[in-house]
């Protein structure tokens, strides 16, 4: 029974419709596998280029960031401001009289000592003042003599008038008479002694105004100006013409600059500061803060406050006009940690496109907080910040030197 059974399996299988209909052609089976294999290889590697293609195009569009590092070092804020330099204790040196200038003895630079003679007024005019001042009290004087002599004279008629009424020698109205004269002789004195005082006043204006034709350094220092010459017509009569300026010392001066009202808070007296000129490019002056006035100064609708520095000037350098800027040196800070402004400024785009590079987006933490890159995406780090100095600024918080901290947004090439 065996050898039929395979003979007819032979037979079988040797038919190939039977086959196709069973699905015994092994052949056609392995090439379908080999189909699919492929089109699923296919379809895995069109999905990967996609995704690449997808991931490549949203790192193209995602926005680029420029960084700088937090350091560590030393932090100086400083406030300026320009002002000029003024000779310590400057005087004008004015002329109490109108008159023509006789003499001129000093000139520009010279050194002069308390009550030197600078200068003189023509004074003939004030001394024929002073003579005729001197006459009136010369009359004066007379007229007191001859008035006192009128009231010892009316006095004793007046009493003889009284002795002769009372024995009825003479009638009461020539008493009366006798009585009145010596009361307006006595009122005679009292106008003359007057008088003499007027003339004595006016003798007194008249020696002043004499004394003031000689013009006299009122302290000893340097003349920096000088404004009349010999021959020249002073009037004095509505304001006194200023004939000299002098100052005390030129080795020691001040310098006086307008703090704006932004900085003034950080201002105190003794602070450290220093100064340029024009004149000395590139040299650095010490100096110091003396003063810091209250009375504010308003140009412009600007407001600021004037402070003085202390300006040694030993060398004679530097001189009275010169325009001068200065650092005050407000606040320093050693060894802290320091982050650039930028970062301090700088917020990343939220959502949407990126805007120009660096520009700012509203939020209200923006100057405590700084940014950095965590897993390719900003993430923000709160600090407390402390003073700057325009470029830096100290910081502290959950920050360590050496952290790279977003600053603006990197424009693609």
């Amino acid at each position: 029974m065996a050898a039929p059974m395979l003979e007819q399996d032979r037979n079988v299988q040797g038919d190939p419709d039977v086959v196709r209909t069973l699905g015994l052609d092994a052949n056609s089976k392995r090439k379908s596998w080999i189909r699919a294999a492929v089109t699923l290889l296919v379809l895995v590697i069109v999905s990967a280029l996609i995704v690449m293609w997808m991931q490549a195009r949203k790192r193209a569009n995602a926005p680029a960031f420029q960084t700088a590092a937090i350091t560590r070092g030393d932090l100086e804020v400083k406030v300026t401001a320009t002002g000029t330099i003024q000779g310590l204790n400057t005087v004008e040196v004015g002329a109490e009289v109108s008159g023509r200038v006789a003499k001129v003895f000093v000139d520009f630079n010279d050194r002069v000592e308390e009550g030197q003679l600078l200068a003189e007024i023509d004074p003939d005019q004030a001394r024929a003042a002073v003579e005729e001042a001197k006459a009136r009290v010369m009359a004066a004087e007379a007229n007191i003599r001859q008035a006192r002599a009128t009231v010892a004279e009316t006095k004793a008629q007046a009493e003889r008038a009284k002795s002769q009424v009372e024995k009825g020698l003479i009638s009461q109205r020539d008493f009366e008479t006798a009585e009145a004269a010596a009361i307006r002789a006595e009122a005679n004195l009292a106008s003359a002694q007057a008088d003499a005082t007027l003339s004595r006043a006016a003798l007194k204006s008249a020696e002043y105004r004499l004394e003031r034709t000689k013009i006299v350094a009122p302290i000893a220092g340097i003349v920096l100006s000088r404004l009349i010459e010999p021959g020249q017509t002073v009037n004095a009569g509505f304001q006194t013409p200023v004939l000299f300026k002098l100052t005390e010392d030129l080795s020691r001066m001040s310098l006086h600059v307008y703090v704006d009202e932004a900085d003034v808070g950080r201002v105190k007296e003794g602070q450290e500061a220093t100064f340029t000129v024009d004149a000395y490019p590139g040299r650095q002056f010490e100096s110091k803060v003396l003063s810091l006035r209250n009375e504010p100064r308003t140009e412009q609708n600007v407001v600021s406050y004037e402070a003085v520095l202390a300006v040694n000037n030993n060398e004679l350098l530097l001189r009275p006009g010169m325009t001068a800027t200065a650092s005050i040196m407000a606040d320093a800070r050693r060894g802290v940690l320091l982050a650039p402004n930028a970062a301090l400024r700088f917020v990343p785009p939220q959502s949407g496109p990126p805007g120009p590079p660096g520009a700012p987006q509203a939020d209200s933490s923006a100057g405590k907080r700084l940014w950095v890159l965590r897993e390719g995406r900003p993430a923000a780090i709160e600090v407390e910040v402390g003073p700057t100095d325009g470029l830096m600024t100290e910081v502290s918080g959950e920050i360590a030197e050496g952290t790279e901290v977003l600053t603006d947004i990197a424009e693609k090439p």
